[in-house]
């Protein structure tokens, strides 16, 4: 595919989100994240080349390893993947724009004292397991509200910024439309929340509808 042709194929993309979008609100506005992890540098920077910045990884050494090739361009990192306690000065050191996917109390309190240490903050959204699903990580939704502000109130370091949540892992729509209006109604309740970030590749047009306003598109985004 020349870079011609891959530009018309990602403003077909983008044409979709728009349907989807205008479908909620002439206001309604969706970033895209592109979720890079089974892509390389140069395929990053291909995409750059047509316009998208913010970048997704979900594991720390690739952020890093991306982020250092691609350190010339002006890319916005966000951290999507699973986060051990381990990892959390790797990832610190990084700094990305985004924390996706803050699942839990005990994560969130060790988090406080890496950032209070080095007198920093991060941006983070609240993982929900919004289709209470065993292979998912992330607060059940009848406990949400009170973990986003309980770390609100003891995590002064963490900016919460909203919610994030994976879509039912369903081939029926109505149960993949039910996860993403949980995690839309726990977000609408929070106070100061701006982003409800739900919607991947198979699925970002419903999340859309449902009131997302970030969508993380991987195989998608590098035609894969």
């Amino acid at each position: 595919m020349t870079q011609e042709e891959y530009k018309i194929y990602i403003d077909d993309i983008v044409r979709r989100v728009e349907s989807a979008r205008l479908m909620v609100s002439d206001y309604h506005i969706v970033k895209i994240v592109a979720i890079s992890k089974y892509s390389t540098s140069d395929e990053i920077e291909k995409l750059y080349g047509i316009g998208q910045r913010a970048f997704g990884e979900n594991k720390v050494q690739d952020l890093k390893a991306k982020a250092t090739e691609l350190e010339e361009l002006p890319l916005e990192w966000h951290f999507v993947g699973n986060l051990q306690k381990n990892k959390i000065n790797n990832l610190l050191d990084i700094n990305p724009a985004l924390f996706h996917s803050l699942d839990s109390l005990d994560l969130a309190y060790e988090m406080q004292k890496k950032l209070q240490a080095r007198e920093m903050t991060l941006d983070a959204l609240l993982q929900i397991n919004s289709a209470k699903e065993d292979s998912k990580h992330g607060f059940m939704p009848e406990e949400a509200t009170k973990a986003y502000e309980t770390i609100k109130k003891e995590c002064p370091n963490i900016n919460l910024k909203g919610v994030m949540s994976i879509g039912a892992h369903s081939q029926d729509k109505d149960v993949i439309r039910k996860s993403f209006e949980t995690t839309y109604e726990i977000y609408k309740s929070l106070d100061g929340a701006s982003i409800c970030s739900m919607g991947m590749s198979g699925d970002f047009e419903l999340a859309i509808i449902c009131g997302s306003n970030m969508i993380r598109l991987g195989s998608i985004m590098f035609n894969k």
